[in-house]
């Protein structure tokens, strides 16, 4: 096990990033905590000198690259970026707004590339680093309501693959983070916007998860400090995985999936070999 490492968490102000920095504060390690605002009233919850918080809003991408040359002028070194900025879309498909949609692509996914993109050239030149990306049980399986918002999910668990294979080479490891339902304040509108166009049709699906979240705020089964000493363990690991779902949720929603998966390859087993050329042994 590493010691010693300095983190640049985004999101940081409540949540998944204000425990991981916790966490990793109480680890003895160094923090860059990032937040859209507010910066003050998080240095005086912790009042550590490993602590600086800086403002950044994860969409801008000029104000991103200062944030990080900021961190590495003020720490001198960055080893461990938690992407966990980004929100949540309660909405059917159809029902969901271009502007919605968006706005929560922005952040979830285009967002957390200016920061990979920013940092990447660090843990590069120093041949070593972790990006942990904040992915869900979303990205690994699609549930009524929550397409949207999956779809997102879908696409860190995409680059977080690709990044793996393409930086384990020099040295660097990626692994994406599947929490399940956690109690953060993610299920309400701090976290999650509810999509405001209502189609009747889907009053059995995306209309019942609408009335399912509130009920359940709060009242989740996962415990995000644990969550957080989780990832602190992964970053301090010298193999860390690619994957890890968080949660007795996660895996049990995972592995239906797959269950399902393969029912569906036994069905249909013989049109799935049958579309190489004749020429393919």
């Amino acid at each position: 096990m590493s010691t010693n490492k300095t983190w640049f968490i985004t999101g940081a102000s409540r949540g998944f990033g204000f425990e991981i920095a916790k966490a990793a504060l109480e680890k003895g390690d160094k923090v860059v905590a990032t937040v859209r605002k507010g910066k003050e009233k998080l240095s005086a919850q912790f009042d550590s000198d490993n602590l600086l918080v800086l403002e950044m809003d994860v969409t801008n991408k000029e104000v991103v690259n200062l944030a990080v040359d900021e961190a590495l002028k003020h720490f001198g070194s960055i080893d461990v970026l938690v992407n966990n900025a980004g929100f949540g879309l309660l909405s059917a498909i159809e029902e969901g707004h271009d502007s919605e949609i968006r706005h929560m692509y922005e952040t979830n996914v285009f967002g957390l590339l200016n920061v990979i993109r920013a940092i990447l050239p660090h843990f590069r030149a120093k041949r070593s680093g972790h990006v942990i990306n904040l992915s869900s049980v979303g990205g690994l399986t699609g549930s009524a309501g929550w397409g949207l918002y999956c779809s997102t999910k879908f696409a860190v668990e995409g680059l977080t693959e690709a990044l793996a294979k393409e930086l384990a080479p020099l040295g660097i490891f990626a692994t994406a983070v599947e929490p399940g339902y956690f109690r953060t304040n993610f299920l309400d509108d701090s976290s999650l916007t509810t999509g405001k166009n209502i189609i009747e049709d889907y009053a059995e699906t995306s209309g019942r998860m609408r009335g399912f979240a509130p009920e359940v705020s709060y009242k989740q089964p996962g415990d995000p400090a644990k969550l957080a000493y989780a990832i602190v363990k992964i970053a301090h690991a010298e193999h860390p995985p690619v994957h890890l779902p968080l949660g007795n949720d996660t895996l049990k929603a995972y592995r239906m999936k797959t269950a399902s998966f393969e029912m569906d390859i036994e069905e249909w087993l013989d049109v799935t070999t049958g579309t190489d050329h004749d020429d393919i042994n």
